[in-house]
Formats: structure tokens, C-alpha cells, sequence
């Protein structure tokens, strides 16, 4: 690791914010300002409702009484949009959170005096969405123009504070020819402590959209950014892959996610992904696989021949 970035990682023990049980999320917006095409919730973005100001008055009382969890997560469509977020974040913290991470998108951290709001209401640590690794694939997926060069000035403002950033990128057929040069193009960034990288996975039975990438060209361009990441000194996670495929990098695929206050009603469309499928599953002893997708299935099928059941570790 990067001498330059161990001293600050170090004041973050075991690398904390990578605990999914310390934190819980709360979804408190369902609006948003990009249309990512691979956005999970962009069919039911109208209906979902955010979680109520009286649910959420009961997590932080719940909080302040029994301390279960260290971090609180806003998020939501576009966190961003809500205009109370610094006054959530600044109950949360009185409330006897250590931690409040925001899940954005990242564009109205371009304003330096909203980043400062933020860092000063107590939002510590960030989860940024990056979705490709140039301005015009980025752009192209994110249906804005100008969207990616207002992120990654965002990210250049978190640099003035004390903060932990963590950026997610989901790899799919649009973004997968620039996920590695994503890694180089915010290699200078100091708070950038962890990069995650989320293989697609349709929030339906079919992959209409043609947007699921085939394991064999995941594979070599995951790897690809996975050194590049760890040779910055990055902090590593990757969801939705099979895990028997990762090899030396299995450590790295963590599908753990911190409980989450949602309307009920998401779960409903959640499940049509299908998760959890694959031949193997019956004799594989991964306890973080969660297999092969519906969607990934009726297009490319069960790939008997690329994966294995893993045993015991």
C-alpha cells in the first residue's frame, strides 16, 4: 500500500466502512436527476415511497437507545435532492452515529459550499457512482451531459476534507471497455479509499436492455481494473460474480449489504432478478456467491463449463 494513504486509512480501523452489519440504510428520496440505463429502480421510481419522517425519528431514537449500529447510510434515488439531508445527518450524529455516508451520484458535491455543508452537518464517508471511465461513455449511460465532469469534480472537492470517499461502477455492456481506465483516471485522489465494482444484473427475468456482460469477457477486463486498483493501494470489493471465477481475487467478492429500510413494495421487483441460480449450487460451499441472474441465463445459459462448485475455505 501507498505510503501516502496508509496514514489516513489507518484512522479508519479494519477498514470499518467496509462492515455491512455496523451500518444501516435509509431510503429517503425517490427522485433522481440522471436516467442511468442500468438504474435498478427506473420503473418504479414513481411509486416507491421514501421512508417516512416518523420511521425515521423511530431508527434514530432506536439508535441512541441500544447503539446496534456505528454508521448510517442516506440514500435514494438522488440523496442529493433532499433538501433536509444536512439536518438528517446532523440528528444522526447526535444520535450517537459515528458515521453517516451519503449513496450519490455525486454531481451537487461540484459545489464546493454544498460539499462543505455536507462535511460540516457530519457526512464522513461517501458513496460515489461512477459509471464509466470517460466523458463520453459516462455521459452516454447517464443520459446528461456535462454529468461526468461535475462527478469527478466532485470527488476533486472531497479531497479538501477529512472524509472517506468509495466509488461504485456498474460494469455492464456500456461501461466495460473503460472500467479500467476509470481506476487510472482517479488514480490522484487521496480519499479514495475503496473501489467497488458491481457486475450488472437486470431487475427483471430478461435482459432486454442487452446490457449483461458474458463471464468470459468480464473476466479479463475485471482483473484488469482489480491490479490496477490494489497497485493504487485501493481497498477492493466486487458484487455479483461468481465467485468460483475470481481465483485469486475470491477474497474481494463481498455481497453482504447493511440493512435497509425501503418500501416493502421494491422487494417485489427485487426478486425478479432471479438470484442465486447456478448448476452447482446444490455442492458449492460459498457462502457469497449469489450465482447467475435470470436474465444472464436465458441469454447466455448456465455456463457448466466456466463455473465450479468451491469448497470449503
Amino acid at each position: 500500500m501507498s505510503s501516502d494513504l496508509a496514514p489516513a486509512i489507518d484512522r479508519w480501523p479494519g477498514a470499518s466502512w467496509a462492515e455491512a452489519s455496523a451500518y444501516v440504510s435509509a431510503t429517503m428520496e425517490f427522485r433522481c436527476n440522471l436516467a442511468c440505463t442500468h438504474c435498478m429502480i427506473e420503473g418504479t421510481m414513481d411509486w416507491l415511497q421514501p421512508q417516512s419522517a416518523e420511521a425515521f425519528d423511530a431508527l434514530l431514537a432506536r439508535n441512541a437507545a441500544e447503539r446496534q449500529w456505528r454508521g448510517l447510510i442516506l440514500t435514494g434515488s438522488e440523496i442529493t435532492l433532499n433538501k433536509d439531508l444536512p439536518r438528517m445527518a446532523e440528528r444522526a450524529r447526535a444520535s450517537g452515529f459515528d458515521h453517516v455516508r451519503i449513496q450519490t451520484h455525486g454531481m451537487h458535491l461540484a459545489n464546493p459550499g454544498f460539499a462543505q455543508r455536507l462535511v460540516d452537518a457530519g457526512v464522513d464517508e461517501y458513496f460515489v457512482s461512477v459509471t464509466a471511465g470517460d466523458a463520453d461513455n459516462h455521459d452516454a449511460i447517464t443520459q446528461v451531459p456535462g454529468s461526468f465532469a461535475r462527478i469527478v469534480q466532485g470527488l476533486e472537492n472531497l479531497e479538501a476534507h477529512d472524509v472517506v470517499v468509495i466509488t461504485n461502477t456498474v460494469v455492464t455492456t456500456s461501461s466495460l471497455s473503460s472500467v479500467p481506465a476509470l481506476v487510472d483516471r482517479l488514480g490522484q485522489l487521496k480519499r479514495l479509499r475503496q473501489m467497488e465494482f458491481w457486475n450488472y444484473w437486470p431487475m427483471a427475468e430478461t435482459d432486454r436492455k442487452g446490457l449483461v456482460v458474458p463471464v468470459a469477457e468480464l473476466m479479463p477486463v475485471l482483473f484488469d481494473a482489480i491490479a490496477r486498483a490494489q497497485a493504487l493501494g485501493r481497498f477492493v470489493e466486487v458484487k455479483n460474480v461468481p465467485h468460483c471465477l475470481l481465483g485469486e481475487h475470491r477474497a474481494l467478492l463481498v455481497n453482504d449489504q447493511p440493512e435497509l429500510m425501503i418500501d416493502p413494495r421494491f422487494w417485489n421487483e427485487f426478486g425478479r432478478n432471479g438470484f442465486d441460480q447456478c448448476v452447482y449450487r446444490k455442492s458449492c460451499l460459498s457462502k457469497q456467491c449469489l450465482g447467475l441472474s435470470s436474465g444472464y441465463i436465458r441469454r447466455f445459459g448456465w455456463e457448466e463449463a466456466r463455473l465450479a462448485p468451491m469448497g470449503a475455505s
